[in-house]
């Protein structure tokens, strides 16, 4: 499992249609493909979606998002922080740490990192060393986010 190789994913029309596969396809990838019609993105610009491939089969993605420190209400001191969603493997190769490894190649950036996890996945996401910080309701918004804390970082007081 040591030889798991994570890509950048390109946004052309080859990587759209491979995420028809996973459960999570939606208007973050309708929008992209949008794009790419109207010609506002080049093909093969880059995107913020990573992925594993076992020969020309794309099984696992997620999307990473670098949030600006102003936009940082979760983590003190504040800072810029990550945040990761859309995580799937395909359901044939669940279960052989191909999550595992998507998420450490997030944390390998050393930034905090904020996820909304689906329903049913907070296990995995504890294993992952992932917290569940205080609710706030205007912060949250009725997410129930989770987050990594790097060393040298905490969740926000937010009582203050």
């Amino acid at each position: 499992m040591g030889n798991i190789k994570i890509e950048n994913l390109l946004i052309n029309f080859k990587t759209l249609e491979k995420f028809k596969r996973f459960r999570e396809y939606g208007n973050q990838e309708l929008t992209m493909m949008e794009d790419l019609e109207n010609k506002i993105i080049e093909n093969n610009s880059k995107s913020p979606f990573y992925g594993i491939y076992i020969g020309d089969n794309l099984i696992a993605r997620m999307s990473l998002y670098e949030v600006s420190k102003k936009y940082d209400f979760y983590f003190e001191p504040p800072q810029d922080y990550l945040t990761l969603w859309k995580l799937e493997v395909l359901p044939d190769y669940q279960g052989r740490g191909y999550g595992k490894a998507l998420v450490d190649f997030a944390k390998s950036f050393g930034l905090p990192i904020k996820t909304n996890p689906r329903i049913n996945s907070h296990g995995f996401w504890e294993k992952m060393d992932f917290v569940k910080p205080h609710y706030e309701m205007e912060r949250d918004l009725g997410e129930n986010p989770l987050l990594w804390l790097p060393e040298g970082v905490e969740e926000k007081d937010t009582k203050q």
